[in-house]
């Protein structure tokens, strides 16, 4: 894999992509945050609490007040990653970066 970005947020306990896939919502222990999948810039922060509840985080800015269907950090193995919609990125995070990968050229 070819890593394309690297996106810096701390604590960050869950991730996921709002339906049309060109948001990604970041949960963490210090509020959530939407990044833009076209430039991976952060669009949208919130320092309020909002953890997951069943699998799912309540989006913000421009994907505000939807539910969008997340993954959860494991904490067994410490591991968080997750697929773009289009199945072409991966994104891992580990201790305060999120890497974006291309998983095929």
């Amino acid at each position: 894999m070819t890593i394309l970005k690297y996106l810096h947020v701390g604590g960050v306990i869950a991730m996921g992509f709002d339906p049309t896939g060109e948001y990604l919502l970041v949960i963490s222990h210090s509020g959530r945050g939407v990044f833009s999948t076209k430039k991976w810039e952060r669009i949208a922060r919130d320092t309020e609490l909002a953890y997951p509840e069943h699998g799912r985080g309540l989006g913000i800015g421009p994907i505000n007040g939807i539910s969008i269907e997340i993954t959860e950090k494991n904490y067994d193995t410490e591991e968080l990653h997750v697929t773009t919609p289009n199945g072409l990125l991966r994104l891992d995070y580990d201790s305060g970066t999120i890497t974006i990968s291309v998983i095929q050229e």
